[in-house]
């Protein structure tokens, strides 16, 4: 019996996470944009990390397009926080000549939104990140034209370019299409890949024999159950739940579906 080994029944892990907006400038793109007549409609984070959650999903199944999607997603997240942080310096310039003897505070909104956030992606979370950067920065901004440090014009300005890059990346997640090919049928060069290449188009050769992935890419799930490391494993295994459905049960019912 002392020699027996141990046995751990250990669950799940589960950490608390939630987004709290202060301005509606952030809120509409957490929501997304609807379609109007001559422009099409853009999802919001929300529909952003739904999107991310299936793009790992294919990325563990060993389809090597959905590698691509996510080192295109990285590329467009550092894209869009450049652009946050040029605007973030220019609005620092603006309050910086607040003369010394006046003391501005934030500005906070008393009665803030409280999201929950159920995510299982890290490329999720990096958006939700720029999402609190854009948000402090249109307090900032208001702030700053409140206070007649910049006209209205340049207030509207600077808010609509970091909106746009946001929906920027949003737009192209939502172009992502899992593409029900694997490593190894590229290797057999068997029917599933043929169609992948014609539909998607060639991917570099580091692509298809899975040297280069993404930082965050999870581990490759191998028939029969077993796990090939990736660039980055995952740590926590959240569920994703939005706004109108935050205890994920849509989500998950959307996942058995698959």
């Amino acid at each position: 019996m002392a020699n027996e080994p141990l046995q751990l029944n250990l669950g799940s892990l589960r950490s608390a996470i939630s987004l709290t907006l202060h301005t509606h400038h952030a809120s509409r793109i957490w929501h997304g944009r609807p379609a109007a007549e001559g422009r099409p409609g853009i999802i919001g984070l929300n529909g952003y990390i739904s999107v991310m959650s299936k793009m790992k999903r294919g990325a563990e199944q060993d389809d090597p397009y959905s590698d691509w999607w996510m080192l295109r997603i990285e590329d467009k997240l550092d894209d869009t926080k450049r652009c946050l942080q040029t605007l973030r310096e220019q609005v620092e310039q603006a309050l910086a000549s607040v003369p010394p003897a006046l003391s501005l505070g934030e500005n906070l909104n008393l009665q803030p939104v409280k999201l929950p956030l159920f995510v299982n992606a890290q490329l999720g979370f990096a958006a939700i990140y720029l999402l609190a950067d854009y948000d402090d920065l249109a307090r900032k901004l208001m702030l700053a034209h409140h206070t007649a440090l910049i006209d209205r014009s340049t207030l509207e300005r600077w808010l609509n370019d970091g909106a746009h890059a946001m929906r920027s990346l949003f737009a192209l997640a939502q172009e992502y299409c899992f593409s029900g090919a694997t490593r190894a049928d590229f290797a057999e060069n068997n029917a599933a890949a043929q169609a992948a290449v014609q539909k998607f188009g060639q991917l570099p050769q580091e692509l298809l024999e899975g040297t280069r992935r993404s930082r965050f890419a999870p581990p490759i799930a191998r028939r029969g159950g077993s796990r090939e490391s990736a660039a980055a494993p995952t740590a926590v295994e959240l569920t994703f739940a939005s706004i109108d459905d935050p205890t994920g049960t849509a989500a998950r019912d959307e996942d058995a579906t698959q």
